[in-house]
């Protein structure tokens, strides 16, 4: 018999667990789920969205700034 194999990686966070760690709104995280930005899972009414989405997210959007 096959191994049952693991079908989320990572932790699944909510909404409202976003917009806390980014500091943006609810609504804001829900823009950029609905836009396709950033990827998520519907679970019920409610999305969760993978910590390792979120992380390719933020990086995807980081700038570098050379010395001032």
């Amino acid at each position: 018999m096959a191994e049952p194999q693991r079908f989320v990686t990572g932790a699944l966070l909510t909404v409202a667990e976003v917009a806390a760690g980014m500091r943006v709104s609810n609504m804001t995280v829900y823009r950029l789920i609905k836009s396709g930005e950033l990827p998520a899972v519907r679970v019920g009414k409610g999305y969760r969205i993978r910590e390792s989405e979120l992380q390719r997210f933020l990086e995807a959007r980081s700038v570098h700034v050379e010395g001032a």
